[in-house]
């Protein structure tokens, strides 16, 4: 199994995705969307600019 997005509807009737390993273990959720739409959107945008994303230390 590859990788996968997964849209779903939560508590709150408001629209997020996780992208799910290969293995089938959660790596990101979103944050919620009021539009299933939008959270298409948001998948899409991380699909397009995860390859070219930094990666840094969070500094508190």
């Amino acid at each position: 199994m590859a990788a996968k997005f997964e849209w779903f509807s939560d508590k709150n009737s408001k629209f997020r995705f996780r992208l799910k390993a290969a293995n089938g273990q959660i790596i990101a959720t979103s944050e919620a969307y009021n539009t299933k739409d939008a959270c298409m959107n948001g998948i899409e945008s991380v699909k397009k600019n995860a390859p070219v994303a930094e990666v840094s230390e969070a500094k508190e």
